[in-house]
């Protein structure tokens, strides 16, 4: 991997949302709650200290109403990526989805039919944040995602320890700093 001088992409998981349920809304559609609207307005301060230079988000709605806030501040628009969205996982909302969300991260290269793997989100997640570092020299990225795109793109970086377990406590909204240098990648933020 041909590594990037200084450019940052800061990962933001939305904040709350609807629930996902059988009868919709559906999963594009998902909007922020209340709560998670308040959320979204919150994280302006701290993700301004960053100084970014552009706002990106995944085309779900949840992602977008959660950096939207901040694009608004500076003055700048909320590009869509639809490489950043959630993960095609193929798992309908059910009662015992959960269980097939830990089975998927048993065993990752393995995906439903129609669906991609969680190694296929691997490489979808480190793909498009790296071409977003390097069409961003030496700037700061802020891009509006999810759990499991987020969770993943930390295992495509190389952070250990992130599982199942990980991606089910992270809170939302969360925050991670992902930083190409010259000769690495570093990651920072909650929990890690």
């Amino acid at each position: 991997m041909v590594l990037r001088m200084n450019s940052e992409v800061v990962l933001v998981r939305h904040a709350r949302s609807v629930p996902s349920k059988p009868d919709g809304p559906s999963e594009f559609q998902r909007p922020l709650t209340a709560e998670g609207n308040l959320q979204a307005h919150g994280l302006v301060r701290e993700l301004s200290a960053r100084i970014p230079t552009t706002v990106v988000s995944s085309p779900y709605l949840r992602a977008v109403q959660t950096v939207r806030p901040l694009a608004l501040a500076l003055g700048l628009t909320v590009g869509v990526e639809h490489e950043l969205r959630e993960w095609d996982s193929g798992i309908t909302p059910h009662p015992g989805y959960a269980q097939d969300y830990a089975e998927s991260w048993a065993s990752p290269t393995t995906a439903r039919s129609g669906a991609e793997s969680l190694q296929d989100l691997t490489v979808r997640a480190v793909a498009v944040l790296t071409l977003l570092a390097d069409d961003h020299h030496d700037q700061v990225v802020v891009v509006g995602s999810h759990g499991t795109f987020v969770a993943r793109a930390l295992v495509g970086f190389g952070v250990p320890g992130i599982d199942w377990a990980f991606c089910t406590a992270m809170p939302m909204p969360a925050i991670f700093r992902v930083r190409f240098a010259e000769d690495q990648v570093t990651v920072t933020g909650a929990g890690l």
